[in-house]
């Protein structure tokens, strides 16, 4: 018997290979799904069945691409009408040697939401784990704000499935669910990946209003953001996604990638934030590589071709994977031999200027004319800022230019500067011209005692 934890960093996306005696099922597979026939086959067992614990809103499944690849059968939740696989409903059972995968229905974060309860039949049928998919997590319950015209019935409906199904399921049983720290499908989420039912009964906030109209005004309370590729991915996990094609894209000497650019193509650069301030290609958008998962979503459109500016070609092959996971199929070339090349085909830079944490605190002080902008969230926001600073959250950006005063110097600012030098790029592709960059940006304040007000 084995069960094996598969993580996609970024999307802080988990999901899982559980089986015995030669067979296995895969718990909501990324779209990058080799790694689990690696797996299996490195167990002796064959893929025969895929489960989603609901329609993924934040990345696009894999059950498709593994069910072509295994032959496998792919089970969902019957309240949607999905263009694949079968469905399940409550009781249905599963059973792998002596693995047994019992289905419950949990709606609430979605309504075909379900979870499955793991037993060890060699010993018992009492439940050992549960795979909670989005509506549990370690720290937190899943977001419920999909349905905004019906907020508190799905808080209640998640109230219902964490207190009446999942919890009475036993304290010592394990939990496994489809998302850790940094996931957009909830907040507060504990950095560690393992933990009880009990545990979390004990201590996860979510837990601690066991009143029902108490959680539901907590949860119809909550303030998440939507980031419009969320409509992408519920289209292609309901219908289908295309087979996944993930050959390195084409190397594109400066001039051809800048005949690219000028014929629509947009160029990403994935670089570091301090190497995009130095020397940037005009036009170009900046997401640091790990931050792909993060912001791609709310940043780049579907239908155009995506050309990337990369230190090496390890960076171009892991951007072109993110990528891929949140739908982008579209990355046609790289830069061949990166911004030095670019540099010194002659081809025209810009760059820009960095400004120390510690200038931004004289220039307050002084009260000089310039608007700092800060691109954190809500709520990093709300648990401090610098004096006068003018928020815009970065992802809302592009939609919000008209809120920047145009003719003062912008300085743009963030939580350590890396979400900042994507806000200078934004602003610097629509015109803005006299932008700066705070690197450190807030990590350095509060290192260096800025004034900070809430």
């Amino acid at each position: 018997m084995f069960l094996e934890v598969v993580r996609s960093q970024g999307l802080a996306h988990l999901s899982y290979i559980v089986g015995d005696q030669g067979a296995a099922a895969v718990i909501d597979p990324r779209r990058d799904c080799e790694i689990y026939r690696t797996l299996a086959y490195e167990r002796g067992a064959r893929i025969t069945h895929i489960f989603e614990t609901h329609r993924n809103e934040d990345y696009v499944i894999g059950s498709l691409d593994l069910s072509r690849k295994t032959g496998a059968d792919i089970y969902h939740g019957e309240e949607l009408p999905f263009a694949y696989g079968y469905p399940v409903t409550e009781g249905d059972v599963l059973r792998l040697g002596d693995v047994s995968l019992r289905v419950l229905k949990t709606p609430g974060h979605t309504y075909e939401s379900i979870s499955l309860v793991l037993a060890d039949l060699s010993f018992g049928e009492d439940p050992v784990a549960v795979f909670t998919g989005d509506a549990l997590f370690i720290g937190d319950a899943g977001r419920t704000d999909f349905f905004p015209d019906r907020a508190e019935e799905v808080a209640g409906l998640l109230y219902d499935s964490i207190f009446n199904k999942l919890l009475p399921l036993g304290d010592h049983v394990i939990l496994y669910p489809a998302h850790g720290a940094g996931s957009v499908c909830g907040s507060g989420m504990a950095s560690r990946e393992f933990s009880t039912l009990g545990y979390e009964r004990k201590h996860n906030p979510a837990l601690q209003l066991a009143d029902r109209s108490a959680f539901i005004r907590r949860k119809t309370g909550e303030r998440h953001y939507q980031p419009p590729y969320f409509r992408r991915m519920e289209q292609y996990n309901l219908e289908g996604a295309p087979p996944l094609d993930l050959r390195v894209p084409e190397p594109l000497k400066p001039g051809d990638f800048a005949r690219a650019m000028g014929e629509g193509m947009l160029a990403v650069d994935v670089r570091s934030a301090e190497a995009f301030a130095g020397a940037y290609i005009p036009g170009s958008l900046a997401i640091p590589l790990h931050m792909i998962p993060a912001f791609a979503g709310w940043l780049l459109p579907y239908d155009r071709d995506i050309g990337l500016v990369a230190h090496d070609h390890g960076s171009v092959e892991t951007a072109v994977r993110y990528l891929a996971r949140l739908g982008y199929d579209q990355v046609t070339s790289f830069l061949d031999g990166g911004l030095h090349q670019w540099e010194m085909s002659g081809s025209p830079y810009d760059s820009i200027p960095a400004v120390h944490a510690g200038n931004i605190t004289a220039r307050l002080d002084a009260q000089e004319p310039f608007t700092l902008l800060d691109v954190r969230t809500r709520e990093e926001y709300e648990a401090g800022h610098l004096p006068g600073a003018v928020h815009v959250y970065v992802g809302e950006l592009p939609h919000r230019l008209e809120d920047i005063p145009a003719r003062r110097p912008v300085t743009t600012f963030c939580g350590s500067g890396e979400r900042a030098i994507i806000a200078a790029s934004i602003l610097k592709r629509n015109g803005f011209e006299d932008v700066e960059d705070c690197l450190g940006s807030m990590a350095a304040c509060s290192a260096l005692g800025c004034p900070i007000e809430k």
